[in-house]
């Protein structure tokens, strides 16, 4: 092997640094149950070392709603898979939603999972990007005064530009 040889291959400065892995998810849902799993993706993620960013769209702007964020709840009418497994007819029923979402967070609560906001707060921590949809916004009349600090408006062709880079692209 010759001196000019072993030189390159020990060099390792001219290496460029690995590119983080990144996922892409879209939240368009607003109960409690549907808020967890892009939270629980997210910051599992973000703890690996990837990139990370949610696109907040529909209902499931209210997770960033700074009125609405701590106030989600679970539905109990047509919701079979539900944390109280009754008939939509008892779903119905005053106080039905309520029950849900309390079952609900006493089962995160008994399995140690942080509260909705803290979830937030880890993410954020962990430089998580929280895109709110610009569109959505206009239509349910969301101001960017509503949203919590630390989100960015972006509209869905800013959001598919991170996207399009995405190792991983998640509907939740």
């Amino acid at each position: 092997m010759t001196v000019a040889a072993i030189t390159q291959s020990d060099d390792v400065s001219t290496d460029p640094a690995p590119r983080k892995k990144r996922l892409a998810l879209v939240a368009s849902k607003g109960t409690l149950d549907q808020a967890y799993p892009p939270m629980i993706l997210a910051t599992t993620a973000a703890s690996l070392g990837w990139e990370v960013g949610i696109y907040f769209t529909f209902y499931g702007l209210d997770i960033l709603h700074q009125d609405r964020f701590k106030k989600l709840k679970v539905a109990s009418l047509a919701n079979p898979a539900g944390p109280i497994k009754i008939p939509n007819l008892l779903g119905a029923v005053p106080g039905a939603t309520a029950a849900a979402t309390k079952v609900m967070k006493n089962w995160m609560k008994s399995s140690n999972m942080p509260e909705l906001p803290e979830f937030i707060e880890m993410a954020q921590g962990l430089d998580v990007i929280f895109f709110a949809c610009a569109t959505t916004m206009g239509v349910m009349g969301v101001d960017e005064s509503d949203l919590i600090d630390g989100c960015d408006v972006a509209g869905a062709a800013a959001f598919l530009d991170f996207a399009a880079d995405a190792d991983v692209q998640l509907f939740v």
